[in-house]
């Protein structure tokens, strides 16, 4: 028994390859990110260990009938997973600060700008149309939407621009603040606004959900299984009418989710799929589109700071992103090094609430456009 044991073990050696323990290398490097970095870690954490699972010799998990090919199948190629995740993102959201201050909706939408930008820039190097839609939601700095998007109509870049758009959410800190510096004065980045008054009623916060989805999806039908699911749990938040369901949705099963989500997307991490040159190009290409999100977001506050007679701070338009909340921190960081008496946070917070909703747009004209044009 001794020395079959050791065959076993000898037999997993001999079929360890270079790019295997890459790949391996490349999933502890994510689990270090997540757990001992802090980057992302409630997906970083499981993506990078399937990573390690799926690229173990002979473990046969991504086969048929393996366990990580049963969860792949049950979640991510029907695009179950990231869907079930807007519920609980949306039962997370208070959107009162964008519900005060309707016109920064207007820099969510600026913000999506490198979404397209991006598509461009990849289908001139020489991506398929599908291929370069999915690169080019990277920048819409919405994991869920990335996935969903990766999902439909680019499979085999999966992994790819998942971990880039998780990485590079993480990143945000370190990625905005140069690019808001470039684009802004220093008396525009002292530009104080004023606090924002509660004076939304409970009857316009559940009203805001029914309106967003039925305006939103008879816009872009084919985005109403993200935005429909967002609002729904949003509407379970304020309505009050299911306080458990709405608990459930932002603890048990946004954590649930979460963790098969990130296993199954680790999955897709197998040495010969991965490791191509494509791969660092997706995560140029990823870069580049969240830093034009942040410009074009951070050029349109210039222009609504110029439309208001400097009472908008131009930097609440870099939260214009859908990396929420943390954009809005980076805003207010960045205002307060300027001004300490700035307080741009619940500002910010708005535009972020509107990157939200405007990264789930963007897909859905992107889905509607490759639909229409038949490149399904």
């Amino acid at each position: 028994m001794l020395e079959s044991a050791v065959l076993s073990m000898l037999t997993g050696i001999r079929n360890l390859t270079v790019p295997q323990v890459i790949m391996i290398a490349v999933g502890l490097v994510l689990i270090y990110l997540a757990a001992g970095k802090g980057f992302e870690p409630l997906l970083l954490l499981p993506i990078g260990f399937g990573a390690v699972l799926v690229n173990i010799p002979l473990a046969g998990l991504m086969d048929e009938h393996g366990v990580l090919r049963v969860f792949y199948n049950a979640g991510v190629a029907n695009e179950i997973f990231p869907i079930l995740i807007f519920i609980g993102i949306g039962a997370m959201i208070d959107f009162t600060p964008l519900l005060e201050n309707p016109r920064i909706l207007l820099l969510g939408a600026a913000g999506q700008f490198g979404i397209f930008l991006t598509l461009l820039v990849a289908l001139a190097l020489g991506f398929t149309k599908l291929e370069a839609t999915t690169i080019g939601i990277i920048g819409a700095a919405d994991g869920p939407t990335t996935i969903y998007f990766a999902s439909k109509f680019a499979p085999h870049m999966l992994g790819a621009v998942s971990v880039a758009a998780y990485s590079y959410m993480s990143l945000v800190p370190l990625i905005q603040p140069p690019i808001m510096r470039l684009l802004t004065t220093q008396k525009e980045r002292e530009i104080m606004m004023p606090a924002i008054k509660r004076t939304t009623s409970k009857r316009v916060k559940i009203l805001f959900p029914i309106v967003v989805t039925l305006i939103t999806s008879i816009i872009a039908p084919l985005g109403t299984p993200l935005i429909g699911m967002l609002m729904l749990g949003n509407f379970m938040r304020e309505s009050g009418a299911v306080e458990r369901l709405s608990n459930m949705a932002q603890n048990e099963l946004c954590n649930i989710v979460t963790l098969l989500l990130g296993i199954s997307i680790g999955a897709t991490m197998q040495a010969e799929y991965f490791l191509r040159p494509q791969t660092l190009l997706i995560f140029a290409l990823g870069l580049v589109a969240i830093c034009l999100d942040t410009a074009t977001g951070v050029v349109f506050g210039k222009i609504m700071c110029f439309a208001t007679r400097g009472k908008v701070n131009p930097l609440i338009g870099a939260a214009g992103i859908s990396a929420f909340p943390m954009s809005a921190r980076v805003v207010q960081s960045v205002g307060m090094k300027a001004n300490p008496r700035n307080h741009l946070l619940m500002h910010a917070a708005g535009a972020n609430m509107g990157g939200q909703i405007g990264s789930v747009m963007a897909a859905a004209v992107l889905l509607s456009i490759i639909t229409g044009l038949g490149l399904s």
